[in-house]
């Protein structure tokens, strides 16, 4: 009897695909649909990693995506801050997992001071990625752990008016010449210069809604909990349109993850069409051949 191939051997095997050459190497067939799936029979647990993952896994070398977790009522964390957690379990695993298909995790200043997040890998395998801090005045503190705990590298991204000396031996100072530069498609660009061409956009919101509007996104994951907060800290903003049929509609999945919700948008169709066999809920987008955007 075949063994199963399970989640943790299949996660295994997807972290390390970037082509379709090796997908196949990694033991994956044509599925006859113009996807692919495993070619060695697989639990349940296996087939949906594939599903979710392998079109990110395949989405090229420069492709930038975002992530957030969020109330049902639309905030990222209380009025006071406190994001522990909105989310469950199975989302922050989720969201290591985005972090392991990473060169690079950004995050603003904002959430730098409020959060000192760690931005590396630990619900499930994987590389840890660089985990770049957009600073333009300099106001994350010194002793911040992204920048002490030497656990990933660190890109401390500031504006010219900072002095630009490291505080910690893990981190490298990038001094950017103007507020322009930090604009979302160039410093894009400016990270794809340094080999980091696959970037997760994590926080907060103003830095993601940042990125969205300026159309800078290929995908964007939003998982929402099934919680009420009446007011806290918002997640999504920018710019709407007056005219409900010109509002963003773009291709989408859904994911239960525990008690959650996970909605995968594909904003920009030369990141790769969606594909695999966890798509629960298929497509779903706007009529029409155009697509609204922010």
């Amino acid at each position: 009897m075949t063994e199963l191939l399970d989640a943790a051997a299949a996660w295994d095997r997807l972290r390390r695909i970037r082509t379709t050459d090796e997908a196949l190497a990694a033991g994956m067939v044509a599925d006859g649909n113009g996807g692919l799936r495993w070619q060695q029979p697989a639990t349940a647990e296996a087939l949906e990693l594939a599903g979710r993952y392998l079109p990110l896994c395949l989405a090229g070398p420069r492709v930038a995506i975002a992530q957030l977790g969020q109330s049902l009522d639309g905030f990222i964390a209380t009025r006071t801050g406190d994001a522990d957690y909105v989310t469950g379990e199975e989302d922050r695993c989720h969201l290591h997992r985005l972090r392991a298909l990473s060169d690079a995790v950004v995050v603003g200043a904002g959430t730098a001071v409020a959060d000192d997040p760690r931005l590396t890998v630990r619900a499930c395998t994987g590389d840890n990625p660089v985990r770049v801090v957009l600073d333009p005045r300099g106001r994350v503190p010194r002793g911040s752990g992204v920048f002490t705990d030497d656990a990933a590298p660190t890109l401390w991204v500031v504006g010219p008016e900072v002095t630009p000396t490291a505080p910690g031996t893990g981190t490298e100072v990038l001094v950017l010449p103007d507020a322009a530069a930090f604009a979302p498609e160039r410093l894009l660009a400016t990270l794809a210069r340094r080999g980091l061409g696959r970037v997760l956009i994590e926080g907060g919101g103003v830095t993601v809604s940042r990125f969205l509007q300026e159309r800078a996104l290929h995908r964007l994951y939003v998982t929402v909990a099934p919680v009420l907060l009446g007011d806290g800290v918002p997640g999504l903003r920018f710019p709407g349109t007056p005219v409900m049929r010109e509002a963003l509609r773009p291709p989408l999945r859904r994911t239960l993850l525990g008690e959650d919700t996970l909605f995968e948008l594909e904003l920009r169709p030369d990141g790769g069409p969606f594909g695999g066999t966890a798509d629960q809920e298929g497509l779903s987008g706007g009529s029409g051949p155009e697509r609204p955007r922010p």
